[in-house]
């Protein structure tokens, strides 16, 4: 189990598919946000400080991180630092100190909004709703790697002409190997993206998926594989 599987705290409320990160050493603070979101029909994990934040950003794919700024272990400005070298996931600032020179410090390291408490919570929502627009904007619809077509409007992997038939939760695991192409994945790292990081089962499960999807692509002909990466896990090659 994780440090992030270990104190993080997650609700799975699934309205909208988006996922949000809620980061806030100050639990009431974190847990008023966290149930806006819900309400909202997000999904919402929830941190406490900045390693834990770094651990669940890691771990899971999500639409958007609210940061404090004021943290234990790691400050907010640091994990946003380290973070945007990663991700071009969505992060909203939070902050007590109204200065400017903050204001700017946490859009120069890669910050796509600043709020100062104290704030409505109109407004949080409205802002949380804007970065998720200007991120979808962006997102591409679709990823080709060698011979395989994923489309992620369709849901749907092709090889070729043909249409993959795939289980959910083979969809989602290609979608993540696709995604995630030429890189060596853990299996820890694709149980967490996948199914979850509560989930109850153990890393077989991905063992499995994986012989799965092998046995599809072999079917279908595609020239694209699944290698094990001794020691690691799994990481998608065309041949």
């Amino acid at each position: 189990m994780t440090a992030f599987s270990e104190r993080a705290e997650s609700v799975s409320a699934k309205a909208t598919g988006e996922r949000i990160l809620v980061v806030d050493d100050e639990r009431p603070i974190a847990e008023s946000l966290r149930f806006a979101l819900e309400r909202e029909g997000y999904a919402v994990v929830e941190a406490h400080d900045g390693m834990t934040a770094l651990d669940a950003a890691r771990a899971q794919d999500f639409d958007a991180i609210v940061l404090d700024v004021m943290l234990p272990e790691i400050s907010g400005f640091e994990v946003c630092r380290i973070l945007r070298r990663e991700t071009s996931v969505p992060i909203l600032l939070l902050t007590a100190k109204a200065d400017e020179a903050d204001r700017v410090v946490g859009l120069d390291l890669g910050a796509d909004d600043y709020i100062v408490k104290p704030f409505s919570m109109r407004e949080f929502l409205a802002r949380v709703r804007a970065a998720l627009r200007r991120q979808a904007q962006l997102r591409p619809t679709s990823k080709i790697v060698g011979d395989l077509a994923l489309d992620v409007a369709r849901h749907e992997v092709r090889c070729g002409e043909t249409a993959l038939i795939l289980a959910p939760k083979e969809y989602e695991l290609i979608a993540t190997l696709l995604g995630n192409a030429g890189i060596a994945m853990t299996r820890d790292q694709l149980l967490q993206r996948v199914w979850g990081y509560d989930y109850g089962g153990d890393e077989r499960t991905v063992d499995v998926h994986v012989s799965w999807l092998r046995r599809k692509l072999r079917e279908a002909g595609s020239r694209v594989r699944i290698d094990t990466v001794r020691g690691v896990g799994y990481r998608l090659e065309r041949q």
